[in-house]
């Protein structure tokens, strides 16, 4: 705002001057001193002028409606929607999401600094604010094998970008703890340039806590239980809820939502899909869901906007009141908390609904990145490739839970029943992943087990494996993977579900194999088809056939992951034989 600008404010302010805008007759949910405030909003410069009783040259009666600031996400992956930032950006104003601070290490870990550079470019003159948290861990850990290596050093002039507000989730908090050099390199760079750094440290405790805070990290958004949420907020770190497609922690961790912790925390999505955004709606379905759970509805709000605009330092948004941003969210009530319009910088922009975008994003040149557009670097998958490596009498299998990342290890006999591949056994839930490194043609090719998974028949695949987004695919027979995997390949990226020697349904996401230019809409149709395919497969409702597929291969959250270096115990950080014999000593 320059000198001028101020001028009018406060003359706006003071009711010498009639405001832009002003929206009569609300009832403003006050986030300092927790009233349901009544009175108009004076709206100059897309800034808030006043509250109370004011004149504008454009009025608008809200006729008592609730208006609340707008909604911050504090963590989230967009590359997760499979939507580029311009069609995500469509897909959550009219949810009342007025900003968001993603971690695009997905794409990062595709192709290093172009990928972060190419959602820099692709979410910049939005009407949703998009900030971003630099990738601190490309690769996850040591134990992974992505498309790029981010050093400090390579982070080092991002920095100087005004939407880059930090270092964005230490996951390698084993190597973090330890005082590893390169993650020390990667936490004095962003100390150096004044900027957060936040957390992902799921089950740290005691003095690897301790050690972990003492590092900087300054929040954490996977806490599944309240004894561990209760000890990351007694250090002194932000509690970051997640309500996401397939990590849902809102439930569980609803007895930390008091008036005693209620400034601590704020809402975040993480990993969303589509339809979920479509259908359900994004940080105001959290707010709707906690608030049913027994949250305070204006403590509820302030998850969402006040505490969210504190943690990350954006001290221009997040409450209606003077000097603030009229980033702006009108509901009927505070428990349904059914969005009706959208203001952002005081200009309607969703309505009932639908966004109402005045920006036109350029479109895509592919030849300006040709690692995005071309990321692809692997010979097609063969059924040889899919033995496993190691022999035994038990075998490892990794259980998935519902809702959560976390999974578990099973200890089972390893068996081989005829029409399934060696190892397979639908009527214990077992079945078979393969992981098949896409970046740098390397051959390599991880082999495990998965259970708690539902799938009975077929085969279904995935270049959206977190985070190092290799080629993952999981099934009955080995006939079934190879043909689901080489579908995925032929089309740059994407998904694909085979049954009995054919495919049967594909999305194909060609940009980073994580994205596409597709609408929502049409995305979610895409998506919902391949999701109902997978349901008459055995997949049951509560497990999100992708989104749950893609967290398996990550070697940073408990207990076993598989990825393109085989079976990981990811509480040890080592490689461990899928098929073993107790009786021996294991290395």
């Amino acid at each position: 705002m320059n000198k001028q600008q101020l001028a009018d404010q406060l003359k706006t302010s003071m009711g010498q001057k009639k405001a832009e805008l002003v929206l009569k007759n609300a009832k403003i949910v006050n986030v300092f001193t927790h009233e349901i405030e009544e009175g108009n909003i004076a709206i100059e410069n897309g800034m808030i002028a006043g509250i109370g009783d004011y004149e504008g040259t454009e009025k608008k009666d809200l006729q008592g409606a609730f208006v609340c600031p707008g909604f911050i996400d504090g963590h989230i992956h967009i590359e997760s929607s499979m939507l580029t930032p311009d069609e995500f950006e469509r897909a959550v104003l009219p949810h009342g999401t007025t900003a968001v601070i993603t971690d695009p290490h997905e794409i990062a870990n595709v192709a290093g600094t172009e990928g972060i550079s190419y959602m820099l470019d692709r979410s910049k003159n939005l009407d949703l604010d998009v900030f971003i948290m630099l990738p601190s861990c490309v690769p996850s850990t040591p134990l992974d094998e992505s498309g790029a290596v981010l050093e400090a050093s390579d982070l080092d002039f991002l920095y100087q970008n005004d939407r880059v507000l930090g270092l964005a989730e230490l996951m390698d908090f084993y190597d973090t703890v330890r005082g590893d050099n390169r993650i020390l390199d990667k936490i004095e760079g962003a100390v150096k340039h004044g900027k957060l750094i936040d957390g992902h440290a799921p089950f740290l405790s005691g003095k690897a806590l301790n050690a972990y805070a003492a590092a900087g990290v300054g929040s954490d958004h996977e806490c599944s239980t309240p004894e561990e949420a209760r000890e990351k907020l007694r250090r002194g770190q932000w509690l970051m809820i997640r309500e996401g497609t397939a990590a849902q922690n809102l439930e569980a961790l609803m007895p930390l939502f008091t008036d005693e912790n209620a400034d601590r925390i704020l809402f975040v999505t993480d990993d969303k899909h589509p339809g979920d955004l479509l259908r359900n709606g994004h940080i105001d379905f959290i707010i709707r869901k906690a608030v049913s759970l027994g949250a305070d509805p204006v403590n509820a709000v302030k998850a969402a906007s006040w505490n969210a605009s504190r943690c990350f330092r954006l001290y221009d948004r997040g409450a209606v009141a003077p000097g603030y941003k009229a980033d702006l969210v009108v509901v009927d009530d505070l428990r349904d908390f059914e969005v009706r319009e959208v203001y952002k910088d005081g200009k309607l922009c969703a309505l009932n609904g639908e966004a109402r975008i005045g920006t036109e994003v350029p479109p895509a040149v592919p030849e300006r990145h040709p690692g995005i557009y071309h990321s692809f670097n692997m010979d097609p998958a063969k059924v040889e490739q899919l033995v496993v490596p190691t022999t035994g009498p038990k075998m490892r299998v990794a259980q998935v839970l519902p809702g959560e990342l976390i999974t578990q290890e099973r200890i089972e006999d390893w068996k081989e029943i005829p029409g399934y591949a060696p190892g397979v056994d639908p009527d214990r839930d077992i079945i078979k992943t393969a992981v098949f490194e896409r970046h740098r043609r390397s051959g390599h090719i991880g082999i495990g087990f998965l259970g708690g998974y539902g799938l009975k028949r077929g085969a279904v695949a995935t270049s959206i494996a977190h985070d190092s987004h290799n080629l993952i695919a999981a099934g009955l027979t080995d006939e079934d993977i190879v043909l689901a995997a080489n579908a995925v390949r032929k089309n740059h990226g994407g998904l694909a579900v085979a049954l009995d020697g054919r495919i049967i349904g594909e999305l194909p996401l060609p940009i980073a194999g994580l994205m596409t230019h597709y609408p929502a809409e049409q995305v979610d149709r895409k998506l919902e088809a391949l999701k109902a395919e997978l349901r008459k497969l055995g997949i049951p409702e509560d497990i999100d056939p992708f989104m749950t597929l893609a967290f398996t291969s990550l070697p940073v959250i408990p207990k076993l992951r598989v990825n393109t270096l085989g079976l990981i115990d990811t509480d040890k950080q080592e490689i461990i034989p899928v098929r073993f014999n107790p009786e021996q000593t294991e290395e």
